[in-house]
């Protein structure tokens, strides 16, 4: 029988792999107007941040954004803590000004299928399809009164619009 310290050893080894692959497929094939911050992940590989320039024809068309991706010791089971960060806040219906995304997928929807690469996608897709560049309605009392980690919110996922 597996000793906890040779399971825990063979879990830090399986979620290095995985995070070593999904950067390297970032580096590689990055969605469109994204780019690895290298800088980002040469103290931790469990820390990035990824560069992001809005969609040509999109009311974020030439702004630049930065997402930090953290990853738990249970990830890709658990989903990563991803955000806005930086000076520049997409202002947008399911952004916070604080930088937090309200976004199924980063929590109740996740899946280990999933990957950083489909986490990017989808938030690009979210600002490409925003028609009017506003705050969430509760955005004052939310970035108040929140967890700095957005994973510790209960979102009530309402509104698949923008």
């Amino acid at each position: 029988m597996a000793s906890m310290q040779t399971i825990g050893r063979r879990a830090e080894v399986w979620l290095l792999k995985r995070l070593q692959k999904e950067l390297l497929a970032l580096q590689n094939d990055p969605p469109p107007g994204m780019t690895l911050n290298e800088k980002s992940v040469q103290n931790s590989i469990t820390q990035w941040i990824v560069d992001m320039e809005g969609a040509p024809g999109t009311l974020y068309e030439g702004e630049k954004f930065q997402l930090l991706f953290k990853f738990s010791s249970r990830y890709p089971f658990d989903s990563p803590q991803v955000m806005f960060t930086g000076e520049n806040i997409p202002v947008h219906p399911h952004v916070y000004s604080n930088g937090h995304i309200c976004l199924s997928i980063l929590t109740e929807d996740w899946s280990p299928a999933l990957s950083v690469q489909s986490v990017c996608l989808s938030i690009i897709s979210m600002l490409s399809s925003c028609k009017e560049k506003r705050r969430p309605p509760d955005n004052s009392f939310y970035v108040r009164t929140c967890n700095k980690n957005p994973k510790k919110t209960k979102w009530w996922y309402h509104d698949d619009t923008c």
